[in-house]
């Protein structure tokens, strides 16, 4: 049984910061891959951002130069420092996991229950 728990969303004023994380836990071999997605109200779940293999790092044209994403490895966990913050960055982000359970086994991708971001003023 795999995981994911995010924790640190919430409201706050454009211009400013939030630091989103996201903790996988259980029965994991290894991790190839972590990143963040968002879904705003009446709009598809879009890409934010993806950390792979703890170093490579994408982001997507909107949040780039605004947002990094990092990852610990000893702790499984992913973070993402929102800077800058836009009313148009508000949504649902949902962190997700590629995770390998067993040696030779294939990867699967797990997802988080989301946390809610609102820019507002």
């Amino acid at each position: 049984q795999v995981q994911l728990e995010e924790s640190g969303g919430g409201l706050v004023q454009p211009g400013g910061s939030l630091r989103l994380s996201c903790a996988a836990s259980g029965s994991i071999f290894s991790i190839s891959e972590m990143g963040w997605y968002r879904q705003a109200p009446g709009k598809q779940r879009d890409l934010v951002a993806t950390i792979i293999s703890g170093s490579n790092t994408n982001y997507a044209n909107a949040v780039k130069g605004r947002f990094a994403i990092s990852g610990d490895n000893a702790k499984n966990t992913v973070y993402l420092q929102m800077n800058s913050l836009k009313p148009e960055d508000t949504g649902v982000y949902y962190c997700y996991a590629h995770i390998r359970l067993q040696p030779m086994g294939p990867n699967f991708r797990y997802w988080g229950q989301g946390t809610q971001v609102s820019v507002s003023s």
